[in-house]
């Protein structure tokens, strides 16, 4: 029996025999060619080929993931079809005379090395890894090597890897693939993410998983506790076949919880809505009992077209998602574009790092006819729902006066004009830049509301890009210089009368959620498959005794770690209860 540890992924228990996800043999010599046009002619054949195979995982992909998911493929293609690429492997065929392989090999090894060093652009290190899965595809086609196809397995399996790329991860069949572990990767990598999509049980960074174990090997794997048991004894086997119907229990306890109400064991009541990408979410939200959506990301409208969506097309998708949502909330974040979101119809600058530049409020301030279009749409649709709407990227009020003086503007443009819009529109700002944190007593007096977005302000306020594994281990949600920021935000809201939510990965975590339940946090915003594990364990909560916790935990705990063990010395037993 050998017992691995890594990063709890995905929830839930999966007992199976292994599947080794073995990377293709992609090995050759570096070869030159003597017919330049024969070899030109076989890459394009080899792009084609690939091109088409990547549009049917992405259709799979759409069948079992969110559309936000499943954009990254969007992302793959346009890879595979940069003209400036492709230039790039025909040169080195014609020019310096390599065979079509040679030419992809040395052209993407160039980029993935060029990528992966810089280390201050989180952007072009995700680049990186798209880089390597689409040309390995282009490569296995020149020489003829069939590409892993997880979509022919058809007995019960969990899958072992060095990684899953997105193109692996698509293709997951809930049916037979009862979970996975792979050696990389982290809580936010792709296909940590998709796991949670698909409720597929997942761990993480474990090294060396896919070294550890033979193909039909029995295998464990506790995406409760981040635990992977390679041939277990039966004594162990039967102890995790309990577990696994206690979680499955609980799931069961959980889906009772759709219609209730979201309140503490000691009556205080707060909202759980869902994150969402697209419409196509909405039935995920409804059927885990969201009461709202509390983070609409519209930038998919755009990345999801070859031009920039019209105010009539984002007026339709807009109205369905309020329309849906009938008299419960709906916060609509305007276009998040930049950082890792480029647009091929937008052209945006080269920047060393794009997350701390050109993107979000910031390009719709600088080109506001961007903006105008989308806040016309918004205020078109309010008359069907509950509009909220949230501006990302706040980092001082001149810009969110600016924002809001457009709204105002395209308001009074609307009225004029005889069309309706509704007159109860909150407008907020996502809490994401540390110094509009430090400065929310100010902001509280200016907007309705606030929305923390924990992913990018913890790794600004830690100086800590979450995708790089080098600094991983200091995206810490639990940290006391985080938790006072959280804290010093909510106080500022109620101080005037206004209210916060939370729409990052935290407010979802049942660590952090007695924390926020006695910081007095008024909307938890998550992922749908979320919603109703946390409306049953906030049920158990005392929010007296959870206001004890958070004073404990931000006077006497110096580390993250101090923070998670305080937690759970004091509410351990109902979280994992």
């Amino acid at each position: 029996m050998n017992k691995l540890n890594g990063i709890a992924a995905s929830d839930g228990i999966a007992i199976s025999k292994a599947f080794l996800l073995v990377e293709p043999d992609l090995s050759f010599e570096l070869g030159k060619n003597s017919d330049p046009e024969a070899e030109v002619t076989r890459l394009e054949d080899a792009i084609s080929v690939s091109s088409t195979e990547i549009e049917q995982i992405k259709a799979k992909a759409a069948e079992s993931l969110s559309e936000e998911e499943a954009a990254v493929f969007d992302a793959h293609l346009s890879i595979l079809l940069d003209p400036e690429m492709k230039n790039a492997f025909v040169d080195k065929i014609k020019e310096q005379s390599y065979d079509a392989q040679s030419a992809v090999r040395e052209t993407a090894d160039m980029f993935i090395t060029m990528f992966k060093n810089m280390e201050d652009n989180p952007y072009m290190q995700e680049r990186a890894a798209d880089i390597k899965d689409v040309t390995d595809r282009v490569i296995a086609h020149l020489l003829g090597v069939q590409m892993p196809d997880l979509s022919t397995v058809d007995e019960e399996v969990v899958v072992l890897g060095y990684d899953l790329t997105p193109s692996d991860t698509a293709q997951l069949d809930k049916r037979y693939v009862k979970g996975f572990a792979t050696d990389i990767g982290g809580r936010t990598s792709h296909s940590a993410i998709m796991s949670r999509s698909l409720e597929i049980p997942a761990v993480v960074g474990t090294k060396d998983v896919s070294k550890s174990a033979e193909a039909g090997d029995l295998v464990i794997i506790d995406g409760l506790e981040g635990d992977v048991i390679i041939n277990p004894d039966e004594e162990t086997v039967k102890a995790y076949e309990e577990k696994q119907a206690d979680f499955l229990a609980k799931k069961a306890e959980w889906a009772q919880l759709v219609n209730a109400e979201s309140k503490t064991a000691d009556g205080e009541t707060f909202e759980l809505v869902a994150n969402i990408g697209t419409p196509k979410d909405l039935e995920g939200a409804n059927d885990n009992g969201a009461e709202g959506i509390g983070l609409y990301r519209t930038e998919f409208l755009y990345m999801d077209s070859d031009q920039m969506p019209t105010e009539e097309e984002q007026f339709e998708a807009y109205k369905t998602v309020l329309e849906d949502m009938g008299e419960r909330p709906v916060v609509v974040r305007t276009m998040d574009i930049g950082g890792d979101k480029n647009l091929p119809y937008l052209p945006l600058p080269e920047e060393m790092n794009p997350f701390l530049g050109y993107r979000a409020i910031r390009i719709g301030l600088h080109q506001p006819e961007l903006l105008r279009t989308q806040l016309r749409a918004l205020l078109r649709a309010s008359v069907y729902g509950k509009l909220r709407i949230m501006f990302p990227m706040i980092s001082n009020l001149a810009e969110f006066r600016q924002a809001k003086a457009l709204v105002e503007e395209e308001k009074a443009k609307l009225v004029d004009d005889g069309v309706p819009v509704a007159d109860d529109i909150q407008i907020g700002i996502m809490i994401e830049i540390p110094a509009a944190a430090v400065l929310a007593d100010q902001f509280a007096k200016e907007v309705d509301f606030f929305s923390i977005g924990t992913n990018d302000l913890i790794q600004y306020t830690m100086a800590a890009d979450r995708m790089n594994e080098h600094v991983s281990y200091l995206y810490q949600p639990y940290n006391p210089s985080v938790l006072r920021l959280i804290k010093s935000v909510i106080d500022a809201s109620h101080k005037e009368g206004k209210w916060t939510g939370m729409c990052g990965e935290v407010a979802g975590d049942q660590t952090a959620v007695p924390l926020l339940v006695g910081m007095g946090l008024d909307e938890f915003s998550m992922s749908a498959s979320s919603i109703l594990k946390t409306r049953s364990l906030m049920s158990k909560l005392n929010k007296s005794e959870m206001e004890s916790l958070v004073n404990k935990a931000l006077t006497e705990c110096t580390t993250s770690d101090e923070v998670a063990n305080l937690v759970h010395d004091t509410v351990g037993d109902i979280i994992e209860g």
